[in-house]
């Protein structure tokens, strides 16, 4: 790890500017996709990328250019084309960036048990093919799949200001996929992909249950064949944490990144329903929901000791008791709004800059128990892992679809049903949390391809949720 340091820091030194303060940020990635469809291994994807991106202040403009030459006369060059787009910028720049501080810490952070070997293909290979071979025979599953996705990524950050920041860092992606089909309807069951990832080895593996996942997949996707259309009316409705991580991402992370709420990404992915003056006065949600950005879950995908700004990442309530008090703002953010926010400034890679981005977004465990919880409701609907979702461009009324449901009826979990949808509007729909689980519900769980940007920037993002319980919401099948 961190080999290039040594000559990264020479060349660094010898750069040569005009600016009163100058960065470099390198980033190395790998990743590799394998699958393994109906017995069948495909052919894995595989790719390499390096460069690194040179970012000048000079008279309070602060520009940026990026090159995947990294040699002395490459850095140098990259430096100058950065500059003179400063220059040309001056005078009709909006920002007047001299007063916003830098960065100067020094750290290293790497993800849980990086030092360990991961299996080699093969030994992925025969896994993944393992879990295939033990989905049964049955001619009404028409399609399955096992993937496993891998990245890891070595980033070092230098500047004028004395800071160097190392990060090395493995991302594991466990995912398992049936399709049923009995000749009228089709009903699809998945574990991971999408919304299972994780820093770390073979224990991401382990703990995602990828292992005996094939059968039990299976089994679930032909329950959805045979099982009712959700019923149509109001209900209280129980997310579990797989549903919950993407209604957390689309309902609160969005809508709480800064840069969208000064107005940034109106033209691309949206605005925000909620506005600068909302910070220490808008009630988010009741008084069970308290929120954190919280990189210190070091399986968490988004879990890192600095941001792409170099900013030092700490855990920050964004919700307390349902009241909502900090931004997804990073330096430049907080520095154009006034607000204090938190250490998300994060680029996709080398060649993008850093931008507000959702990191390790969680809900903060409650005291509830799942029994409990399902206890707890009289007439009701269980949903599990979604399927489908659309929202606004505010990030404010909503329709999620989701893979499983199970009705409640007087305190016990019933029979499956179909097609369970639900909506609502975010404004008003956290209002109505009326119960939250306790650890023992919780899962860390992440997605590895949050869009965002011009031009667009994919980044990993965590959610860790407890299972939760939302009285009176709109819930229908898919005939509604």
């Amino acid at each position: 790890m961190f080999e290039l340091t040594a000559l990264l820091r020479q060349r660094f030194a010898a750069l040569r500017s005009s600016g009163e303060f100058f960065s470099l940020r390198y980033v190395q990635q790998s990743q590799q996709h394998l699958s393994v469809r109906k017995n069948i291994a495909e052919p894995p994807f595989l790719s390499r990328d390096e460069g690194a991106m040179l970012t000048v202040r000079l008279n309070g403009v602060e520009t940026y250019a990026a090159t995947a030459d990294l040699s002395q006369a490459g850095l140098q060059r990259a430096l100058e084309q950065a500059e003179a787009l400063a220059r040309q910028i001056a005078g009709r720049a909006l920002l007047d960036l001299r007063e916003q501080p830098v960065a100067t810490g020094r750290a290293d952070y790497c993800s849980p048990n990086l030092e360990q070997a991961f299996p080699s293909l093969a030994e992925c290979y025969a896994l993944l093919a393992q879990e295939s071979a033990s989905v049964p025979s049955d001619s009404r599953l028409v399609n399955w799949h096992a993937s496993l996705g891998i990245s890891t990524i070595e980033q070092i950050y230098l500047n004028t200001a004395g800071a160097e920041l190392r990060q090395a860092q493995r991302f594991i992606y466990p995912g398992f996929s049936t399709t049923a089909f009995d000749g009228q309807d089709s009903q699809t069951r998945t574990l991971g992909r999408e919304n299972f990832g994780q820093q770390g080895g073979l224990d991401v593996i382990e703990r995602c249950g990828l292992v005996g996942a094939g059968a039990k997949v299976a089994d679930q996707a032909l329950q959805l064949l045979l099982a009712p259309n959700t019923p149509s009316g109001v209900r209280d409705l129980l997310l579990m944490p797989d549903q919950m991580m993407l209604q957390i991402h689309e309902s609160i992370g969005h809508p709480l990144e800064m840069d969208r709420i000064l107005g940034d990404e109106r033209n691309y992915a949206g605005t925000s329903f909620v506005k600068a003056s909302d910070f220490g006065n808008l009630q988010y949600g009741s008084k069970l929901l308290n929120v954190t950005f919280d990189p210190s879950i070091r399986e968490e995908l988004a879990s890192y000791s600095h941001d792409d700004d170099g900013s030092a990442a700490h855990k920050q309530f964004l919700i307390k008791d349902g009241l909502l008090v900090r931004p997804l703002g990073g330096a430049l953010s907080q520095f154009r709004s006034g607000l204090e926010g938190v250490a998300n400034s994060r680029a996709c890679g080398w060649n993008r800059a850093p931008i507000d981005r959702m990191a390790n977004l969680n809900i903060e465990p409650g005291d509830k128990p799942l029994a409990q919880l399902i206890g707890g409701i009289e007439q009701g609907i269980l949903m599990r892992t979604n399927r489908s979702w659309s929202i606004d461009d505010a990030r404010n009324k909503f329709q999620f679809g989701c893979e499983w449901g199970q009705l409640i009826e007087n305190g016990e979990l019933k029979g499956v049903v179909k097609n369970p949808n639900y909506r609502g509007i975010s404004a008003q729909f956290w209002g109505n949390l009326s119960a939250v689980g306790d650890a023992s519900t919780l899962q860390v769980l992440g997605t590895p391809n949050c869009g965002k940007g011009e031009p667009n920037q994919v980044v990993r993002v965590g959610h860790a949720s407890p299972a939760c319980v939302f009285s009176q919401i709109d819930v229908f099948g898919g005939d509604a």
